[in-house]
């Protein structure tokens, strides 16, 4: 066999080992279709608690529980909070591109931003509705990566419209189950604003909710939001519940 040869069989050696049958960004955008389908739910309501423990180094740990209720086909969500106590009633509605504070103590309703903060946690606004990652998002680069035991896909993503909170963003995707593992968010120079961790999922008909999560602010260090999913249904939601009126009834 002559040397040029065996140095062709080692290249092709290193290809398959190195697995650099890397994603397209034509494919990297498919996933990014792929991943909104299978969070959101087009065909059924969906409902939720969520507890969300928020470490700060400076204000401590606070607990906050909330009922989520998302209409995804018409793109609506509410957000009631359930405790602490102070905040009970609170709520924050979505609907016709707008997104409502409800506060039951003042009984008004204030415009908000989906780039705002939760309650003051390390949640976004944003982070409670449905999927658009296609919709907001064009994928510039595709890399193979690892998290842990984890062959990932990693894309990083720039923004196709100011709406979004974050201009950039980096996620790592499993290869096999094409599910998030991690996220990355940047602002608009490109610093490292907030990483998320998607550390549970549960499979609901055929989505995949993400059940545990982490929010770690990266801007103060021990700053972060534990969030846990739980009494998950897809059962129908009237549609009275997306309204003003509901909220304040609610609170009455």
């Amino acid at each position: 066999m002559n040397n040029k040869k065996i140095i062709l069989g080692f290249f092709l050696l290193l290809v398959i080992v190195s697995g650099v049958f890397a994603l397209t960004v034509e494919q990297g955008t498919d996933l990014l279709k792929e991943i909104d389908e299978k969070s959101n739910f087009d065909n059924n309501d969906f409902s939720s608690t969520i507890s969300m423990i928020s470490e700060d180094p400076e204000e401590g740990i606070d607990k906050t529980v909330v009922y989520q209720f998302r209409d995804d086909q018409a793109d609506k969500f509410l957000i009631l909070i359930k405790e602490p106590n102070i905040k009970k009633g609170q709520g924050y509605l979505m609907v016709d591109d707008n997104l409502w504070f409800y506060d039951p103590e003042s009984r008004k309703f204030s415009h908000t931003s989906m780039s705002e903060q939760f309650n003051n946690s390390d949640a976004n606004n944003s982070d409670f509705k449905a999927s658009s990652l296609l919709d907001d998002y064009k994928v510039t680069k595709v890399e193979d990566s690892v998290i842990g035991k984890y062959d990932t896909y990693t894309l990083t993503l720039e923004a196709l419209n100011n709406e979004v909170t974050y201009p950039v963003e980096k996620l790592w995707i499993t290869q096999d189950s094409h599910l998030t593992l991690k996220s990355e968010d940047y602002s608009k120079s490109e610093k490292l604003m907030r990483s998320s961790y998607y550390l549970k999922y549960s499979k609901v008909e055929d989505r995949y909710i993400p059940t545990k999560m982490i929010f770690q602010d990266e801007l103060v260090e021990g700053k972060k939001t534990t969030m846990t999913i739980s009494d998950i249904s897809v059962s129908d939601i009237p549609e009275t519940v997306f309204t003003k009126s509901y909220i304040e009834r609610v609170n009455n």
